[in-house]
This record gives C-alpha cells, sequence and structure tokens, in this order.
C-alpha cells in the first residue's frame, strides 16, 4: 500500500470507515442518552459499569492482544497474495489463533462467573451488599458475550487486512439498537438486567455482521497446532500487547475502585464524561488507524514509507482534536447538558458529568497522538517498548487517583487519568524516534506546538462566546461555543499557513474521488 496509489487507497478507506463507523458512533451516543434517562447517574448504573469492567479484565486477557497481533501477519500474507495476483490462500496461522482465543476465553468466562461476588468486591470496595449483589448479577449475565466479542473482533481484523472495512465498521449498528431497544423498552420494567442480556444479544449482532466477508474470503475452520509458523509469529506478539491492555484495564478499574468510594454517581459521571470526550476520537482517529494499521504493517520494511504513513497520521489528529479539546474545556456544562441532561439524569449529575469532561478533555489530544505512534511501533514487531511506557503511565494514573481522589474528588481521578496519557504519549512518540526512526521529531514537535498554542487562542475566544451568550439554551450555546473554536483555530491555521491547513481541502478531494 505504499506510494501514492496506496497513499489514496489508505485515505479512501479513512473516509469510507469514518462515515461507517460514525453512524455506529452516534447511536452509541443515543444508546448512552436512553440508558441515562431511564436508570440517571445512582446507585445501579455504577454496579452495571463494574459489571463491564470485570468483562474487559477477561477479554483484555487475551481477545483484544490476540486481534492487534493477527493484524500485522495477516496484512503481511495478504500483501504478498495480492502481489501473486492470487487469491486468499488462507491463514492458518490466524485459524489457530481463533480456535485458541475462543477455547481460552471461554473457560475464563466461567470461572470468572463462578467468583462474580468476590471479584466485584474487590473492584468496587466501596459499595455496600445490595450493589455487590447488583453488579455480580450483571457480571454473570455479561460474561456469556465474553466469546461473542472476541470471535467479532478477530474475524474483523482478518477481513481489515484484506483491505475490506465495511461490514466491521458497521457493526455497532445492530449491537446498539439492541440496547436501545434494551434499555428503552425493557429497562423500565425489568430494570438494570435488561442491559446486561441485551449487551449478550447485541454482541451476537455484532458477530453476525462479520460473516458474510469472512465467507467471501476463507472457508475457517477450526485448528489447534500451536506449532504452526503463522501462529507462532502472532503469539510472539500477544504477550507485550496483553501486558499493554491489561494496564489499560488496571487504569480504569482502580478509577472505579477509588471512585466507589466517593458519593453514588460517580463511577457513571466518570464513565459518561470519558465516553463524550471519547467521542471523536471513536469517530475519527478509530476510523483513521482501521486502514492505517494494516498499511503500517505492509511498510514495516521501508522506512522513509512509514514515516510519510505516521506524520501523516499525527496531521490528521492533531489538527481535528486539539480545537475539540478547547470546545470540551469551554462548553463542558452546555454539552453535557445537552447530552445527557433527559429524564432521570438530573442537574447534579449533569454537573458531576461536566466536571469530568473538563478535566479529561486534553487526554483526548494525547490518547489520539499516542494511538498512531504505537502502532508504528507494533507494526514494527516493537510492542516491548510501548508495554514499558504502559506500565510507567499505570503508575502515574493509580498514584494520581490515589493522592488527588481525597482533594478534587471526582476531578482528581480524571486528571490522573490525563496526566498518565500525556505521559505515555510523549514517551511513546520517544522511542518510535530513537529507536527505529519512525517519526520525524522535528516536525511532530512542530505540529504540537503550533496545535497547543492554537487550541489556547481558540479556548479564549470560546470563553468570551460562552460568557457573551450565556443565556441561550444549553444547545445553542454549545453548538456557539463549537464555532467560535472552531472558526478561531482554522483562522490561526491560515494565518499561520501550517501545512494541517491543506487537509481540509485534500479530504473533499478524496470524497469526490470515491463519488
Amino acid at each position: 500500500m505504499g506510494g501514492p496509489g496506496g497513499r489514496w487507497s489508505i485515505a479512501r478507506a479513512a473516509v469510507l470507515v469514518t462515515g461507517l463507523t460514525t453512524v455506529s458512533t452516534l447511536l452509541g451516543f443515543a444508546r448512552d442518552v436512553v440508558v441515562g434517562a431511564v436508570f440517571g447517574a445512582g446507585a445501579e448504573l455504577d454496579a452495571w459499569f463494574v459489571a463491564q469492567g470485570v468483562l474487559n479484565v477477561v477479554l483484555g486477557l487475551m481477545a483484544w492482544a490476540m486481534a492487534r497481533s493477527v493484524t500485522p501477519v495477516t496484512s503481511r500474507e495478504a500483501a504478498r497474495e495480492r502481489a501473486d495476483g492470487t487469491g486468499c490462500r488462507g491463514h492458518r496461522g490466524f485459524e489457530v489463533s481463533l480456535t485458541v482465543t475462543v477455547v481460552v476465553l471461554g473457560l475464563a468466562a466461567v470461572v470468572t462467573g463462578l467468583l462474580a461476588e468476590p471479584v466485584t468486591a474487590l473492584l468496587a470496595p466501596g459499595f455496600d451488599d445490595a450493589q455487590t449483589a447488583t453488579a455480580a448479577s450483571l457480571t454473570r449475565i455479561v460474561l456469556v458475550a465474553t466469546v461473542l466479542v472476541a470471535g467479532t473482533d478477530l474475524l474483523a481484523s482478518l477481513v481489515q487486512a484484506h483491505g475490506r472495512f465495511t461490514w466491521s465498521s458497521l457493526q455497532g449498528v445492530p449491537f446498539n439498537l439492541v440496547m436501545i431497544a434494551a434499555a428503552g423498552l425493557l429497562g423500565p420494567r425489568y430494570g438494570i438486567s435488561a442491559l446486561a442480556v441485551g449487551y449478550v444479544v447485541g454482541s451476537a449482532a455484532r458477530l453476525l455482521m462479520q460473516v458474510p466477508p469472512v465467507r467471501e474470503l476463507a472457508r475457517l475452520r477450526p485448528r489447534w497446532d500451536l506449532r504452526d509458523p503463522g501462529f507462532r509469529e502472532i503469539a510472539r506478539l500477544v504477550p507485550p500487547m496483553l501486558v499493554g491492555n491489561a494496564v489499560v484495564n488496571v487504569n480504569t478499574l482502580v478509577d472505579r475502585a477509588v471512585g466507589s468510594t466517593l458519593e453514588d454517581g460517580t463511577i457513571t459521571a466518570l464513565s459518561y464524561g470519558w465516553r463524550l470526550v471519547d467521542l471523536p476520537e471513536t469517530i475519527v482517529i478509530a476510523a483513521l488507524l482501521v486502514p492505517l494499521y494494516p498499511a503500517l504493517g505492509a511498510s514495516a520494511d521501508d522506512r522513509p514509507e512509514l514515516r510519510r504513513l505516521v506524520n501523516r497520521g499525527l496531521s490528521v489528529v492533531v489538527t481535528v482534536l486539539a480545537p475539540v479539546c478547547a470546545v470540551f474545556v469551554v462548553a463542558a456544562g452546555p454539552l453535557v447538558a445537552t447530552a445527557f441532561g433527559h429524564g432521570a439524569f438530573d442537574d447534579g449529575d449533569v454537573a458531576a458529568t461536566a466536571t469530568a469532561v473538563a478535566w479529561y478533555a486534553p487526554a483526548l489530544l494525547a490518547l489520539g497522538f499516542r494511538q498512531v505512534v504505537v502502532r508504528a511501533s507494533y507494526a514494527l514487531g516493537d510492542s516491548r517498548g510501548p508495554v514499558v511506557v504502559a506500565v510507567l503511565a499505570m503508575v502515574v494514573n493509580v498514584v494520581g487517583d490515589i493522592v488527588l481522589a481525597p482533594v478534587l474528588g471526582l476531578a482528581g481521578i480524571a486528571a490522573a487519568t490525563t496526566a498518565s496519557l500525556v505521559v505515555a504519549a510523549l514517551l511513546n512518540a520517544w522511542l518510535l524516534h530513537r529507536r527505529h526512526a519512525g517519526l520525524d521529531a522535528r516536525a511532530a514537535t512542530a505540529l504540537v506546538v503550533r496545535a497547543l498554542v492554537l487550541a489556547a487562542a481558540a479556548g479564549a475566544a470560546g470563553l468570551g462566546a460562552r460568557e457573551a451568550l450565556s443565556e441561550l439554551p444549553s444547545f445553542v450555546l454549545a453548538a456557539s461555543c463549537a464555532a467560535v473554536v472552531g472558526g478561531t483555530y482554522l483562522l490561526g491555521l491560515v494565518v499561520l499557513r501550517a501545512p494541517e491547513r491543506l487537509l481540509v481541502g485534500e479530504t473533499l478531494r478524496t470524497l469526490r474521488r470515491r463519488r
């Protein structure tokens, strides 16, 4: 996928995936709004998020790590097949990986279900007995989805390695429709358990979305050949990726454990605050990485091309996310009120969630930057460096939670998360530059400095607009602040003649090429 043709292939795929992911993500956002309106930010929803955290720990043991380890290996195999002019000859290593993952995670889910109550008590020490029992019951239900989610992630990785992104980008649509129905129609009658059942049914629907493209590519079958060369290459990538993902899950679990010792609704406010902040990252950055990651893997032996891809990805990430971060800081209250201030989600819930959003906002830029440089390291076969950095970032987060939460409460937990992600982004970029010459450090530094200066100026303009228009309804006020911040930022790019100003025109040209 190198060269101009590869570049435009990635660009067109990114536009396609962004459009499809936006549909899924907006439905996910609607799901959160419905759930918040039905249940409010309280003890029940806190228990639900803890149950999801237990599921993520089980999935984090292998599913995410295996899916990411499969991508560079299968991408290279698919690239060789394209170069030879042959169709897909099958991926034996992938078949072994899928079989091993399903078996191991199935067993892990059974064991975790048997130990659900002590596990929940450990992860949420501030819960009372009734809340612990509720979280344990929800955990046992959602663990049924473990194998379904793992299978979906692995099959999506296989399809994406062959340059097909449509079905995997749409998988969130049926899941979110099921969850909206479960919350809105069944939640008032059956309570919080409706969410857990909806999660399982929705996960099955996600898996079914991967069947059509997989059937077009190859006929998969179970394999248990642990000596297969392809599987052994994949398996070598798994441990460091597993540790890296486990660190992310540990951060979330620690946040929620500390949050459980604060007032009811803290875990929900943190979760909803992060989901709002993470929304643009999901739409733009995750969508960019879907086609970028296989391209990085295919360009691992062409260092100039890899640097070009990395710098291109960072330009998109920073240019899009910097002004968005400023909007989140300036208009946190109006944004949360517009998004979640409905039904049982009262003014107190809005205020707590807005506090989380404001403190989480800088983490969005750091997260997007980190995503690109870490994927480049993985594509180069270096997963040890990112893991070491992830452990250091985890220490920053845990210490920050313990030190800041008693002083700042919810804001302290969010601030600790932001600090840990900033540390991770900086250290991973340094490693990619020093170890692999995979990053143009001077260009990246100039890019970030310009973005921070312009974001500060745009944020100041947005604050002025917020004060001047404070009497407007929340939606109008949020939109006005966003328009002022975005316009100021774009004007700054033009005045500085920054290279990033050309991204908008190039995106429009890419869209026209798709027509």
